[in-house]
């Protein structure tokens, strides 16, 4: 096999790839195209999933608690980080709702605001 039959190794083929990557990265970001926002008023604090359980049907979960817990922050269900527990959010549904802690009772109804159907008189 003669020197121009020769083609590149993997090694020298995924070193390149690698290179690449990372001279991209540093270029991006030495010329400042690369936001890093200090704000964390908006960002998301993760990503959540409720999975439907049956009773008696069995669920499988990781044994590794995540680094997360919950509160109740002014009836809303907040996520919070374990390690920084002035980081935390509300959880939201996909309509950007609030999910809340507790139930509201129907009893509990303020007096402030008419019940739905009824006229305000007009």
């Amino acid at each position: 096999m003669s020197e121009k039959e020769k083609g590149y190794s993997v090694r020298v083929l995924i070193a390149t790839a690698v290179v690449a990557v990372i001279g991209t990265v540093l270029v991006l970001e030495t010329s400042g195209r690369i936001d890093h926002s200090d704000n964390k008023d908006n960002v998301p604090v993760g990503d959540f999933q409720a999975i439907h359980v049956k009773p008696g049907e069995e669920f499988r979960m990781s044994r590794k608690p995540s680094e997360l817990h919950a509160a109740c922050v002014d009836g809303y269900l907040a996520i919070a980080a374990d390690v920084d527990p002035s980081f935390r959010g509300i959880l939201v549904d996909y309509k950007n709702r609030g999910v809340r802690c507790r139930r509201p009772s129907p009893t509990n109804i303020d007096p402030a605001t008419p019940p739905s159907g009824a006229s305000n008189g007009q």
